[in-house]
């Protein structure tokens, strides 16, 4: 059973992020576009405690910018690179960088975080080659990296360690997916039962989502852009979190169900329910002891 202080974030996360369906697309596209000619993109850390005093900030760019995390009072001897999630029109959001960091600080990492361009003016083919070349270079550094996502950043998290596969890059050595939106398609049958039940994700806008992200409908099935429907051997050891209150979560059973079938070995937390990306969010407890089960697989 879900504990009380996840029950009240279910209450109070929806209304804070003003979650509702679209009235269209069209109109959500525009609403969209406008939020982004306002958007403030600089490193949003004010939910990172004492941020300033640990970590310093530089910036990479790979034709877009990386922000690379080095703790000042620590020795690192591996890398975290994480995809933020947000549907792929939303920046990198502050608890997304006090979780990446707190992890970082837990099995001696630093961090680096893509701020990949967003959708709908941008598709996975403007950042896709740069975030695989990226990611291999760091990989093949000592101690290579943990690749890391939360929802439609573990789906890019996988879409990327697919194409360094494919391209015989140095793989990472893990893979940690939290909710991953690994199927644009909505093929699950499963996700008509899963809208009703979810306050917070809202099926109309997952689809345009999933649409701007693609560039076209052709385009929603490739690996690129739903890599829980492409071939799944050979992957880095992985450990997935999901909870059954998330619209996403017939495509975390989908992608459990495949990588058995692919023989790739994959751990899938499924939570009975508790929200999209819990194991993001503060003060709950399931966060926590998702949290103690992400850092013992790392080590």
């Amino acid at each position: 059973m879900p504990s009380l202080r996840h029950a009240l974030l279910a209450s109070v996360v929806p209304r804070l992020r003003k979650a509702r369906e679209m009235d269209d697309e069209p109109i959500e596209r525009a609403r969209v576009e406008a939020w982004h000619r306002t958007l403030d993109r600089s490193f949003p850390t004010r939910a990172v405690p004492g941020f300033a005093r640990r970590w310093d900030v530089t910036v990479t760019d790979i034709g877009f910018p990386s922000y690379v995390l080095t703790p000042r009072h620590r020795h690192t001897h591996r890398t975290i690179y994480y995809a933020h999630g947000g549907g792929y029109m939303a920046p990198i959001d502050a608890f997304q960088v006090r979780y990446a960091t707190r992890l970082a600080d837990a099995i001696g990492a630093r961090v680096v975080i893509p701020d990949y361009p967003l959708a709908p003016e941008h598709t996975w083919k403007d950042s896709h080659d740069a975030l695989v070349e990226d990611a291999g270079d760091w990989s093949a550094e000592p101690g290579g990296i943990v690749l890391a996502g939360d929802s439609a950043g573990g789906g890019l998290a996988l879409a990327v360690a697919l194409s360094m596969r494919d391209r015989g890059l140095a793989p990472a050595t893990h893979l940690l997916l939290h909710a991953p939106w690994v199927d644009l398609t909505t093929s699950t049958p499963e996700t008509a039962a899963a809208d009703a039940d979810d306050p917070w994700l809202f099926i109309g806008k997952v689809g345009a989502y999933a649409r701007w992200w693609a560039g076209t409908e052709e385009e929603l099935g490739r690996p690129e852009v739903s890599p829980g429907l492409a071939d799944l051997a050979g992957l880095p050891p992985a450990l997935m979190f999901y909870g059954t209150r998330d619209l996403l979560h017939p495509g975390c059973r989908l992608l459990g169900r495949r990588a058995a079938e692919a023989g790739w070995d994959l751990t899938s937390v499924e939570e009975p329910d508790l929200l999209h990306v819990y194991g993001l969010m503060p003060f709950i407890p399931e966060a926590r002891r998702a949290f103690d089960q992400a850092v013992e697989f790392l080590r």
